[in-house]
């Protein structure tokens, strides 16, 4: 019966090792605490993807799992945009100028993914410029663009859980992983009237010919 009681235990230890949602690793902290969680449908999920293609063959969603995947050779979005090819959902209906803002979600990419983008905060204004936040993967590598910070040095082929806040008002953004925070920076992006949540794939420079990456449980917070 001890014996037993022993192999329950340490099966049990395994799959909270092992879980997507473990957060009690070193240092890990629950980043959504105080924070008011959204409404969330599939129609706030906007799915842009290259513009002469159906959406099934760039997106798929099936038992709780958003997969997007993309060729470093498809066209961009729209026709008339000069970016590199994307499949990306554009978080719909919370678009926000003020406050303190939450992306959460459970993000994974597969081995072999690299030079793409999988996370942004981005901004609508005359003077937008770059995005506020790009969560970009090179070589198994996860960073604050490509050269800021590097968050984790190998992503690949597990579940991750990412937290991004975004305090407007004091022009901040923290990035944690697992629990554990990453980035915690003032933001350098100006002239911005308005800002969104978007993940997914991004080709960037020296892209792999294939990126994918699939999310699950997205939730957005605010204060």
């Amino acid at each position: 019966m001890a014996s037993f009681i022993f192999l329950l235990l340490f099966c049990l230890s395994l799959i909270a090792q092992f879980s997507p949602y473990q957060t009690a690793a070193s240092g890990a902290i629950d980043p959504t605490k105080g924070f008011l969680s959204l409404p969330l449908n599939q129609s706030n999920f906007v799915i842009q993807k290259p513009y002469d293609i159906p959406v099934d063959q760039r997106y798929k969603f099936s038992e709780g799992v958003h997969k997007l995947w993309v060729y470093s050779n498809d066209k961009p979005h729209s026709p008339d945009s000069q970016t590199k090819p994307r499949t990306e959902i554009r978080i719909h209906g919370y678009d926000y100028s003020t406050g303190v803002w939450q992306f959460e979600g459970y993000g994974y990419v597969p081995y072999g993914t690299s030079g793409v983008c999988i996370m942004q905060v981005f901004g609508l204004g005359p003077d937008k410029g770059a995005p506020t936040v790009m969560l970009k993967v090179y070589n198994g590598s996860l960073s604050f663009y490509r050269n800021q910070a590097q968050l984790v040095p190998y992503i690949y082929d597990r579940w991750f859980r990412l937290n991004v806040i975004h305090d407007v008002d004091a022009s901040k953004v923290q990035v944690f992983i697992d629990g554990v925070l990453k980035y915690d920076k003032p933001t350098s992006v100006a002239g911005v009237s308005q800002y969104y949540f978007k993940c997914g794939v991004y080709a960037q420079e020296d892209d792999s010919d294939y990126m994918e990456s699939r999310w699950k449980d997205i939730k957005i917070l605010k204060k």
